[in-house]
């Protein structure tokens, strides 16, 4: 079952474009990654079908529900972490989740004491004496504190310490395990890398790709590193190759191509050593973007 189903989802701003023809679905249970650099579109993706703001043409589901039509309905089994979180800043920590709790149909207070510990969140603090780290788990705590069954993740770990960081990365993956669904945007590549098992890439509000993660890696180049003593490196210059490197007696480059014919080529000369590895997330995502 998809539990988001976008479909040609276009926003405009007079003329300025947000995004263009955005489709994508998200299955019950997976971790999905949304990633491109600032300003591709990833926050308006969310926005439009969160129906936070309305689009231009297109529609999107959540739960197989019109998200507009159905919104506040909708929104009680959802999570959302925005980019950027802004709250009273008179009201202490635990007055602001009380009232953030009163708008679902459940007893969140053991939840939000538990979440708390864990993000190490001193509920006593009024909102404005907190750093922009600590009122990030505020939103962390706020997102989750009524076990949704889809949870919205948009940059979730800026401002958060590298060791609060693990704390919820191991938070989120436990979620997952008990049933929810995750929709991740970064444009930190190394997170989507280990959280998701699936991605997209957007690319000036446009979707150019989504693809399983480790078919991508598989589909795409290898990174191939060669030593040997007076290597004829016009040997490897063929097509496929790309990022051609030579430093003292050792080549790299990308390859895309059939491996056998590579291999012929390398075992054709006495190399030393030779490594042969699958492109990183963030590489293939540079790929795209140059």
């Amino acid at each position: 079952m998809s539990i988001i189903e976008v479909n040609k989802l276009t926003k405009y701003y007079g003329k300025a474009k947000g995004i263009e023809d955005v489709s994508f679905n998200v299955e019950e249970g997976e971790t999905f990654g949304f990633i491109g650099p600032n300003g591709a579109g990833k926050s308006t993706t969310i926005r439009l079908f969160l129906s936070l703001i309305y689009p231009t043409s297109g529609e999107a589901k959540i739960f197989g529900k019109d998200c507009i039509k159905f919104g506040p309905e909708i929104r009680q089994e959802i999570g959302y972490l925005p980019s950027e979180v802004f709250y009273y800043e008179g009201m202490k920590v635990r007055d602001l989740l009380k009232y953030s709790a009163s708008f679902y149909k459940k007893d969140c207070s053991q939840r939000i004491k538990d979440l708390s510990s864990l993000m190490e969140l001193e509920l006593g603090r009024k909102i404005d004496d907190l750093s922009y780290g600590n009122k990030k788990k505020v939103g962390i705590v706020q997102g989750l504190l009524h076990s949704p069954k889809l949870i919205v993740l948009d940059e979730p770990t800026s401002g958060l310490d590298p060791l609060m960081q693990q704390k919820f990365f191991k938070l989120i993956r436990e979620e997952n395990q008990r049933g929810a669904t995750v929709f991740f945007s970064s444009h930190i590549l190394g997170e989507v890398q280990k959280m998701c098992n699936r991605v997209a890439i957007i690319k000036e509000g446009s979707v150019i790709n989504i693809q399983d993660i480790k078919t991508m890696q598989k589909d795409n180049y290898k990174k191939i590193r060669i030593t040997a003593d007076g290597l004829d490196e016009s040997r490897f210059k063929v097509d496929g190759v790309t990022k051609f490197e030579k430093t003292n007696g050792t080549v790299n480059f990308f390859f895309k191509g059939d491996i056998n014919s590579m291999l012929k080529l390398i075992s054709a000369s006495e190399v030393s050593d030779v490594t042969i590895e699958e492109p990183t997330l963030e590489e293939i995502f540079m790929h795209y973007y140059e």
